[in-house]
Order: structure tokens, then C-alpha cells, then sequence
């Protein structure tokens, strides 16, 4: 990682797509020098793009970063005290269920400007691969169990426990299928009309329709055999889980269930990266069966069922294949930018293909494959999708058309230097080590007290946390905004 001051160099939870100016961003982006998700969570810039004035800017991206990692602080951290806003127990859609969808239709958008032009293709793909890793390793590093988080004063993990997957990790993986798909089944044929732009492109979305198709066949193909795992009673008081023994079998023995103990998606995680692995404190457990609080979390009723404590990854394996399936959907959106010069061009292109995919996820959903972020069904892929066009869209329309930049400033410069925001922030690192400076007792820290004054002052322990996180986002903001007066951006 590294600090780079350069005035047009971006850094690595932006695209490139923020230096493409609006009349000439056919030129301002080359081969694949650089990447980013989106967050962007990967870095996207070109050396043709920092001579770019930064009125010239598609400041919309930016503002779209900005405000998907504003949303992830709010949900992360508010969510708790509004379940409403929390991630959906299992099946259903949430606010929290639109922040990784976000974050991968960026990077997609991200890929098609970055490798627009390769003409040495194993050299890109290299570049490509080695830039998937580094942001791979980066979410063990954040997510694995290292850091342990605001509450906790300690780190390190268990390497026999560490958790493989993670949001990092999951963008990395859709990057690196939409980044291989955007370098070798483009075929090299000038855009002039929508006819050619569809052969250009159409072979890439026959690759995308067969990944949907394979991830289709496999969650309802596969057979889930019953499985066990080590109940995590050891060194818990609760009197409930003292009468449950540290080996519990899950009764599977079905195929196609999407229920959350005997799902495809489970059993693949399962075997390739072992139980211990897994996500310990997974969604499922704010369910009716795992909770007295649903949709919160919270003592198990009587008879909960032994898989409430089983662990599971919302990021895992296979459901990552479908995550880059929206990955793919954003490199379309980019395309549209690169091809199509018209305001109203973009902005009917991509309506055009937000409504369809949302059509389409809720005719599947009443079809009977329902809506679930933890699974990434194709019915959550397709709603998702369709949102994060149409939101890019609205915000393009606002900020780059009619110039309304001023209500967005804060999120766009949350969005040129989201990669610190997150690391710090979405993951605790910052707050964390805040509460490391305490008075004669851990409790009495200046985070804490900060969030206890405020439920003291508004008598509500909800509303004194959520203007609390509101404080929060703001004061990184202004964080982002100092960074980007200084021309100092972080990237990998």
C-alpha cells in the first residue's frame, strides 16, 4: 500500500471511470494498468487520465462510492439498534442488503474503463491476478479474526480459525472472473451503432448467462448430506447452551433446499475451506427459530434447533459466482460510458437495463427462488443489480447534468479515498484503537462516552446511536475531504 500525492491519481476504492471526462473518456482510459471495486474496492486509473482538469470529472461514481460506504457505517453500526435497517435474517431485502451489490457493480464499472484497450492480454491478466491477490490477502488481514474490533482490546487469531472469506475477498473473486471475461471475450470490433455494440460485447454475456446457469445447477443439484460441528458452548455461560453437547449433528440428507442449514452453498464452503473457517455469527441466528428477538439477536428459544449455532459464510464460495455476475452488470454500465457520448443516451441505456433486471428479480422471486443475500440467489442478484443502476443513474442525472454537487461533496470525497475510510472505519481498526486510551477502566473511553452522552441527551438509546453514527460518517468525510485537498489518496 502506498501514499501517492499526484493531483489525478485515484485511489483504490475509486474508479477510473471519476477521471473519464464526459466528451472524451474514449480516450482517458487504457489497457489494464490498474483496477478498482467499488467501492471500487480496487484502484482504477490511467496515466492519460491525470492530465484530465478536474471539473471534467464523472463526478457521479464518486458520490456513488461515497454513498455505498456511508451506507455500510450505517447499517454496520446502527444496525443494532434498528433491525429494520440490518441485514435480513435469511430470506428478504434489507437497506444493508444493497451495500455489496454496490460495492461490485463499481468495480465492474471500473474493469470496462480500465481494459478497454489490451493489446498484450497475458500481460493484463497478470496484472489482473496479482492485483485480485493482493486485495484477497488485504480482507484476510482485515476480516480473517486479526482485529478484533471496537469492544475488544485485543488481536490476533488463530490460524487453525481464521476466516478465508470476507468482502475483500469476495470482491476480489468477482473482479478477477469479470476482469478475465472484459480482457479476452471482447471481440475487437468499433462501435459505431447499438448493433455493433452488441457484437462486440454479446459473447461476454453468454459467458455470464452460463456462470448464472452453473450456480443454478449447483444449488439445486447438489446433494447435502447430514454434517456435524463443534457447538461454541466450551467457555459460554448461558444456561441454555450448557445443556447442548460440543458435537451436534445437522440432519441434511436433501437437495435444493435454500434453508439455512442444508444449503448447496453451505456444503461447498463446507468442504473446501472446513467448518473452523467458516463465519462464526452468521444472519440466520436473528431468525424466529434462533432468536426470541427476531429480527435482533438473542437468547434461543426452547427447542431452537441445533443448527442456530452452526457457523456459515455470507461470503463463501459459491455464492461469490453469483456476486460476479454483478460485477459484470457494472462492466455493461461502463461500456455504455465508453461508447455512448449523449447525456440522454446514458441515461436511457442505462435505465433500459436496470428496469428489465428488476422485472425479472421479482418475477423470479414469486416464481419460487427467493430473495436471499447470504445465498446471493439470482433473484437478489437481479433486483440488486437493477437498483444499483438505477441509483447510479439518478445520482449521474443530479450531480453531472444538472450539477448539483454541493449536498453531495461529503460522499464524493468519501468515494476518491474510500479504501482508507473502510479499512478504518467498516472494520473498526480506528475506533478500536481509540478505546485504547481509556480512564481507569476500559468502559470509560472516549467512543463509548461519546455514544452514552448522546442517548443520555436524547433519553433514547436507539436515536442517541443513530445521530452518533451520523457523527461518525460526517467526521470521516471531512477526513476524506482533508485527504483529497492534500492530494493524498491510498491505494494498493
Amino acid at each position: 500500500m502506498e501514499i501517492d500525492d499526484e493531483d489525478q491519481r485515484l485511489p483504490l476504492l475509486q474508479s477510473s471511470l471519476s477521471s473519464v471526462p464526459l466528451a472524451e473518456s474514449e480516450h482517458a482510459v487504457g489497457g489494464g494498468d490498474s483496477i478498482a471495486p467499488s467501492m471500487s474496492l480496487i484502484e482504477c486509473y490511467e496515466s492519460e487520465s491525470r492530465s484530465v482538469e478536474s471539473h471534467h470529472r464523472l463526478a457521479s461514481l464518486d458520490v456513488f462510492r461515497g454513498l455505498t460506504i456511508a451506507l455500510m457505517i450505517l447499517v454496520d453500526d446502527a444496525g443494532g439498534a434498528f433491525p429494520i435497517i440490518n441485514h435480513a435474517p435469511w430470506f428478504g431485502l434489507t437497506l444493508a442488503d444493497f451495500v455489496m451489490p454496490f460495492f461490485l457493480f463499481s468495480v465492474g464499472i471500473s474493469i470496462s474503463l480500465t481494459f478497454k484497450k489490451t493489446s498484450r492480454k497475458q500481460l493484463a491478466t497478470r496484472k489482473a491476478f496479482l492485483r485480485a491477490i493482493k486485495l484477497f490477502l488485504l480482507g484476510v488481514l482485515l476480516q480473517g479474526g486479526y482485529f478484533h474490533g471496537r469492544g475488544n482490546l485485543s488481536y490476533g487469531v488463530d490460524v487453525t480459525k481464521i476466516r478465508w472469506m470476507g468482502v475483500l475477498q469476495r470482491i476480489s473473486m468477482g473482479y478477477l472472473v469479470a476482469s478475465a471475461f472484459e480482457i479476452w471475450l471482447v471481440r475487437d470490433i468499433a462501435v459505431d451503432s447499438a448493433v455493433t455494440f452488441v457484437k462486440r460485447h454479446y459473447i461476454q454475456w453468454i459467458f455470464t448467462v452460463l456462470l448464472s446457469l452453473v450456480y443454478m445447477c449447483l444449488v439445486y443439484g447438489l446433494y447435502v448430506p447430514s454434517w456435524t460441528f463443534q457447538a461454541p458452548n466450551a467457555n459460554n455461560s448461558s444456561s441454555v447452551l450448557k445443556n447442548i453437547s460440543d458435537t451436534q449433528t445437522v440432519q441434511c440428507g436433501v437437495r435444493g433446499s435454500l434453508d439455512p442449514p442444508c444449503n448447496a452453498v453451505g456444503l461447498v464452503d463446507r468442504f473446501f475451506l472446513g467448518v473452523q473457517h467458516l463465519y462464526q455469527h452468521p444472519v440466520y441466528r436473528r431468525t424466529k427459530d434462533c432468536s426470541i428477538k427476531s429480527p435482533d439477536y438473542g437468547p434461543l428459544p426452547p427447542n431452537s434447533p441445533a443448527w442456530c449455532l452452526a457457523p456459515f459464510d455470507p461470503e463463501g464460495i459459491l455464492s461469490s459466482m453469483m456476486a460476479s455476475v454483478t460485477c459484470f452488470v457494472g462492466v455493461h454500465y461502463g461500456h455504455i460510458v465508453l461508447h455512448f457520448k449523449g447525456h440522454m443516451q446514458r441515461l436511457c441505456l442505462w435505465s433500459i437495463g436496470s428496469f428489465p433486471l428488476l422485472i425479472l428479480g421479482f418475477t423470479l422471486n414469486v416464481l419460487g427462488i427467493p430473495i436471499s443475500k447470504p445465498l446471493y440467489t439470482l433473484s437478489y442478484m437481479c433486483i440488486t443489480a437493477g437498483v444499483s443502476g438505477l441509483l447510479l443513474t439518478v445520482i449521474f442525472y443530479i450531480v453531472d447534468i444538472k450539477h448539483i454537487t454541493k449536498p453531495t461533496r461529503v460522499f464524493q470525497w468519501m468515494g476518491m479515498n474510500a479504501l482508507i475510510i473502510y479499512a478504518l472505519a467498516a472494520c473498526e481498526i480506528f475506533p478500536a484503537a481509540v478505546q485504547g486510551f481509556y480512564w481507569h477502566s476500559p468502559e470509560n473511553n472516549l467512543v463509548d462516552g461519546t455514544e452514552k452522552l448522546l442517548q443520555v441527551m436524547l433519553h433514547s438509546e436507539k436515536w442517541g446511536t443513530l445521530i452518533f453514527v451520523l457523527f461518525e460518517i460526517l467526521f470521516w468525510g471531512l477526513v476524506a475531504g482533508v485527504l483529497h485537498f492534500r492530494r493524498i489518496y491510498i491505494k494498493l
